[in-house]
């Protein structure tokens, strides 16, 4: 997920989805990683989130991720104290059994799910969030417009190149995610999150064709 977004300053996006979280975690509840990859999302959470009794579970279908994942963990371990407890777990999001759950973080992770399958996932985010709760939804978008599109992605481009991207490594990222990266626009999101049943979507950053939404119950 890192390499999707960092253009669009992947740092600042995750340590803010922890600041995010700390504002809608609920005592005694789950707070969940969708996707958590090597897990920057989760340390931010548990960097951030002090409500009492609140656990991350960290969930990721890539074996070699989960295994990694767990490394970086146990490094936090050592380095901070009255952390939050987490569990990071080798499963499908789209079977996953969700628990009652405050905070859901869906970091560049719904633009590669089958877009028939998006739809009934947030329906199930939704219907298993407390009262109060959240979803965080960070995206790569796409824009209806095809000079908007073109720049931003020009752009994007641009951005790679000063952070030392060379042509080829450009052109093979690009080739690779076009095959298995479908995004959405911004209005599409929104549409999609209210049939889910979220009752309040609001975008909290852009930056160029990258975005993060608050969902709210």
């Amino acid at each position: 997920e890192a390499t999707v977004a960092r253009g669009a300053d992947f740092p600042t996006i995750v340590e803010n989805i922890g600041v995010l979280a700390a504002q809608f975690a609920q005592p005694n509840s789950v707070l969940y990683d969708l996707g958590s990859s090597l897990g920057a999302v989760t340390q931010a959470l548990r960097r951030h989130v002090k409500t009492e009794g609140c656990r991350v579970l960290a969930i990721d279908n890539s074996p070699a991720m989960v295994e990694r994942c767990r490394e970086y963990l146990h490094a936090q371990d050592s380095m901070f104290q009255e952390l939050l407890p987490v569990e990071v777990e080798e499963d499908d999001i789209l079977a996953l059994a969700f628990e009652p759950c405050s905070v859901v973080a869906l970091n560049f992770t719904l633009q590669f799910i089958a877009p028939e399958q998006r739809l009934p996932l947030l329906r199930r985010i939704r219907q298993s969030l407390l009262p109060g709760g959240a979803l965080i939804l960070s995206e790569k978008l796409r824009f209806e417009d095809e000079t908007e599109q073109q720049l931003l992605t020009d752009l994007h481009i641009g951005f790679k190149r000063a952070n030392g991207y060379s042509e080829l490594e450009i052109a093979q990222k690009r080739s690779a995610l076009d095959n298995v990266m479908k995004p959405d626009s911004l209005e599409q999101h929104r549409q999609r999150l209210h049939e889910a049943g979220f009752s309040q979507v609001i975008p909290w950053l852009q930056r160029l064709n990258f975005a993060s939404l608050i969902a709210l119950p």
